[in-house]
């Protein structure tokens, strides 16, 4: 263990963020760091526990518990404290291909796990983790290690998120050939183009691609595998395929008024802004030293702010704009916080779900996810901006009202109480009559989660779905119903968190690998 006292003489420090009303100015990681001495100190509160529920990956009552890639956390934390950086970043990348993703964006149900957790603050595994890969960066520690030797076997990767990355880096380490087929004009899938920069920083993305790339894995890109690429091509020219193509159908909302102008889903909206802040470089990305001093001074001009000086123009801007997001997860949340830096008005976030408790409640035992309220980064700036959390709880919309050009301007809301089902069934949401309640709008968000996958892909190929039209494939074997097509991710098991694609995406490389070769010394 990293210290036997270490829990008791030291309290759970985090690093600080950057001010919300300062960050909201930028584009930039809104995250510091805590120095190297303090890091060690939050490795020493590691117990090493005797059953350390932190790395299982255990799902309890639907939700993680756990580490799902089985990170080795305690030995990991023990190495940070004795000041073992190399060494506890080769533990780190036995398990996880991508630390400085996971770091970042993982929602860490490995704290929610702590055996620390249950009477302390747990330890502050997922910010160690981030520090461990960003100084192995840093320190050039990382290099391109391609496989001493080809198997001669050709594999192709369908989709660059985490879950085809996680793959055709595995695959890759087995000696095949991987090339991997990406629609968008650039690699990364959800990690790119679906978590905002503010969260993620393209640089850190691209310098793995770059890394991938310099190991032997040909990436093409703007090829949409069904569309641009006959997906019969795939069983013709490669010798296995391994589909992840996410579960990128989003949820729609078919009330009155949908059809008016306005009202988007939600990752249109992050993919454009993104999308324009990559292709306007670094004068875009930063803001250019006149186009910041007249950002500030509207800013301290007016409140709300009228518009904002970061983007030349995105596809769709929220700049002096009512925005309405319709959805409470981390999308809305990416929606709240890119609609403040691109200057809205004011912004709001319906949620039908009831907000959740301060603490855990007594159908919420460790090692479960805690399910208690938090203010994440976007609700943090907007209460910072304008004076309270921008979520408003157990509201549905109704309809949405336009003006005379055809262009959203009203939402039209009611509040619901969740009601219990007949004969013990879930409970649903049903309107309370004289609650209703209007929110002007020009722009519509909806952030409502998805479906599954979309239909280019699977229907060519021939992969059977299941119930929720995902490609149907047993986890733990990955092998859809065609032989030698594997199904990989939120396209095999419906939207989920990044860590859970590495997982499944780490282990059907290894299932490909047995399929290609007849064993397999992947884990």
């Amino acid at each position: 263990m990293a210290k036997p006292t270490g829990f008791m003489e030291y309290q759970r420090e985090l690093p600080p963020d950057r001010a919300p009303l300062e960050r909201i100015n930028d584009w930039q990681e809104f995250h510091l760091h805590l120095a190297e001495s303090k890091l060690q100190q939050q490795g020493a509160r590691c117990m090493d526990c005797g059953i350390p529920f932190c790395h299982t990956g255990t799902l309890l009552s639907g939700m993680a518990s756990g580490c799902p890639i089985n990170n080795l956390i305690p030995e990991w934390n023990d190495l940070v404290y004795r000041g073992l950086w190399r060494q506890a970043l080769d533990r780190l990348l036995k398990t996880n291909n991508f630390p400085e993703f996971t770091g970042r964006v993982c929602p860490a149900p490995c704290e929610g796990s702590c055996t620390l957790g249950i009477h302390e603050p747990p330890v502050t595994i997922k910010n160690i983790e981030c520090t461990i890969i960003d100084k192995g960066f840093a320190e050039g520690w990382l290099v391109p290690t391609p496989p001493a030797k080809r198997t001669g076997k050709k594999v192709a990767v369908v989709g660059s998120g985490p879950s085809g990355l996680a793959c055709a880096a595995q695959l890759n380490t087995a000696g095949h050939w991987v090339t991997v087929f990406e629609r968008a004009d650039r690699i990364g899938g959800l990690l790119m183009y679906g978590i905002p920069n503010m969260k993620l920083d393209k640089q850190i993305v691209q310098r793995r691609v770059d890394l991938m790339a310099a190991e032997g894995i040909t990436f093409i890109t703007n090829t949409e595998v069904g569309k641009d690429y006959p997906a019969e091509k795939l069983l013709q020219e490669f010798d296995a395929v391994v589909l992840c193509g996410g579960a990128t159908k989003p949820r729609d909302l078919p009330i009155e008024g949908r059809n008016l102008k306005g009202i988007h889903f939600a990752m249109e909206f992050l993919h454009g802004n993104t999308k324009c802040l990559l292709d306007g470089g670094e004068d875009a990305r930063r803001g250019g030293e006149e186009a910041r001093r007249r950002g500030e001074e509207k800013f301290i001009a007016s409140s709300p702010r009228e518009s904002s000086p970061h983007l030349s123009s995105p596809p769709i801007s929220a700049a002096g704009k009512d925005v309405i997001v319709i959805g409470g997860g981390d999308t809305g949340t990416d929606c709240v916080g890119t609609a403040l830096r691109q200057g809205c008005r004011s912004v709001t976030q319906i949620e039908i779900l009831p907000q959740p408790p301060l603490t855990r409640q007594p159908d919420n035992p460790w090692p479960e996810w805690p399910k208690v309220y938090k203010l994440d980064y976007g609700q943090e700036e907007a209460k910072a901006l304008y004076g309270a959390d921008p979520r408003r709880y157990l509201y549905t919309p109704t309809h949405f009202v336009g003006d005379e050009n055809g262009c959203v301007k009203e939402v039209h809301a009611v509040q619901v109480e969740w009601v219990k089902g007949n004969n013990g069934g879930p409970p649903s949401p049903q309107k309370i009559a004289g609650t209703e309640r209007v929110w002007p709008a020009q722009l519509v968000l909806l952030a409502m989660g998805f479906l599954g996958p979309e239909d280019t892909l699977l229907a060519p190929l021939g992969v059977e779905r299941d119930q929720r039209s995902n490609a149907k494939a047993e986890y733990g074997r990955f092998a859809t119903n065609i032989p030698g097509v594997f199904a990989a991710g939120d396209m095999r098991r419906g939207q989920s968190l990044v860590v859970w694609a590495i997982n499944e995406g780490r282990g059907a490389a290894r299932e490909c690998d047995r399929y290609l070769m007849g064993l397999t010394h992947l884990p």
